[in-house]
């Protein structure tokens, strides 16, 4: 529950924030995917939930790095 709380606290406080915080390169984004799909594969998360876990993911490591977030992972 917790996680789900801070998820959509930063998604919201990536929106306001959005057009201040600069854009990732693909080259970035697509390190942080396979960074992402590393940790599912290793957690042993359902496929079902990977899409999800991996835009998270994604978004945790942005957001620490100071880029905007990302709406959806292609």
């Amino acid at each position: 529950m917790k996680n789900l709380v801070l998820t959509v606290g930063l998604l919201l406080t990536s929106a306001v924030l959005a057009d201040e915080l600069p854009k990732a390169d693909p080259e970035l984004i697509a390190e942080l995917k396979e960074y992402c799909v590393e940790l599912a594969t290793e957690d042993g998360i359902d496929k079902k939930e990977l899409k999800k876990f991996i835009l998270e993911c994604i978004n945790e490591e942005l957001d620490a790095e100071g880029y905007q977030a990302l709406a959806k992972v292609e």
